[in-house]
């Protein structure tokens, strides 16, 4: 583990007040990050965490789903953690109107986070005025990841700039005898492969149309069926493996030079990185076509269970001070895949994939939310159940189509 220095954490400690002798702030954490990356990443906090004078308790729990059922139900049953891992969601402006969570105000004025987050995280963090989410990251969950040798071999030259270009890179891969695309067979992460498609194939503007629609009629427009079939298209260039398969054995498969292409959130590239491979040299990085794609904005926040115990409270507070220190945020996000969410941080150790990114969330015209920020997590979830059958079944464009638009009139 690539840990901050015994220089740095010293530096880190005094900077916080926070001496030898001060009494360890007990904090048990609830998260989602089990895999090689994300278990490198997490360690980072960690490790910054008991250097500040922390005594970090881990609780890890597969699956971002069953972590977040998992904290709600224990804020319900009395016996919340101390801090929890959530979502730009809608499901987070949920929890804060039941009046589940302690802000961080104090902490986000001593740190000015009022000036220091970039806008669009910002202002999804902040309700009504406070700050009941600490962001640890911004990602892109719409990635398209290569291997170089595998494109190498089957002759594609260069990064598909439409998709014509990509089934045409897919059809060489597939002819010279690896797997086209690497692709876990599990709801979520077709989903993602469909919201990638839906924002290359058919735009920005028929992705915020069709997420933010309400009479349903966008799912049946030509430009949106035309999306369906190119996504549908995609089947026949994923092996008979994919089934059940977790995203970052996907990964592995990229990285093994089994299979050319994942479409996977930048998540993935912590699991380049504990493989030892460099982007630009053993893999490459795109977030979609050309110079001006759309990036998609998202991240992990954490959340603070509401509490009167002052020592909850003052645990609670140093996580947030460590959490989003200009060091930790580096050390974290550079194991994790993702970009710091300081703007006033040092990005030069950052790889070429996410300067990609960097580059990205300076241009306003880019940024495209989450679909969870677009709609509610009923109809995210009836949206979400259609595309997995359209995509595990022979069911038409023309029938999807039909679901789809009944899901989004719901």
């Amino acid at each position: 583990m690539h840990a901050l220095t015994k220089h740095g954490l010293a530096v880190l400690v005094a900077g916080m007040g926070m001496g030898g002798a001060a009494l360890a702030q007990k904090a048990e954490v609830v998260h989602w990050w089990t895999s090689g990356g994300e278990s490198a990443a997490v360690q980072e906090l960690a490790a910054a965490y008991k250097a500040a004078g922390g005594a970090w308790v881990d609780t890890a729990i597969s699956g971002g789903e069953n972590a977040r059922n998992t904290t709600i139900n224990r804020i319900a049953g009395g016996n919340a953690p101390t801090v929890a891992q959530f979502n730009t969601s809608l499901q987070y402006h949920e929890v804060v109107l039941e009046g589940m969570l302690n802000n961080m105000d104090a902490v986000a004025k001593e740190g000015n986070w009022d000036k220091i987050l970039p806008e669009p995280i910002k202002k999804f963090v902040k309700v009504d005025g406070h700050y009941f989410a600490m962001p640890v990251n911004i990602h892109n969950p719409s990635w398209f990841w290569y291997s170089k040798a595998v494109l190498a071999k089957a002759g594609v030259k260069a990064e598909p700039q439409n998709m014509s270009e990509f089934f045409a890179a897919l059809d060489k891969i597939k002819a010279s005898g690896a797997i086209p695309l690497a692709l876990g067979g599990q709801a979520w992460q077709e989903g993602i492969l469909f919201n990638a498609i839906l924002h290359t194939s058919g735009g920005a503007d028929l992705y915020k149309q069709f997420y933010s629609s309400t009479d349903g009629k966008v799912a049946q427009s030509p430009a949106f069926k035309k999306v369906l079939s190119d996504f549908k298209r995609l089947k026949a260039y994923v092996d008979p493996g994919s089934p059940n398969r977790d995203w970052n054995v996907a990964t592995a498969m990229l990285i093994s030079n089994k299979a050319g292409f994942q479409v996977m959130g930048d998540w993935a590239k912590g699991e380049f990185a504990v493989a030892k491979q460099t982007a630009g040299k053993d893999f490459g990085c795109f977030p979609g076509w050309g110079a001006k794609a759309p990036y998609m904005l998202e991240g992990d926040v954490f959340v603070f269970p509401k509490s009167k115990d002052p020592e909850v409270i003052k645990a609670q507070q140093l996580f947030a001070r460590v959490a989003t220190s200009p060091a930790v945020q580096v050390a974290f996000n550079t194991k994790k895949g993702s970009i710091p969410i300081r703007t006033d941080v040092d990005m030069g150790a950052l790889d070429i994939c996410s300067q990609q990114g960097v580059t990205a969330l300076k241009d306003p015209a880019r940024h495209l939310p989450a679909p969870t920020q677009l709609a509610s997590p009923e109809k995210k979830g009836l949206l979400d159940d259609a595309v997995t059958k359209f995509w595990n079944t022979d069911q038409s464009v023309d029938d999807v189509a039909k679901v789809l638009a009944a899901a989004l009139k719901g």
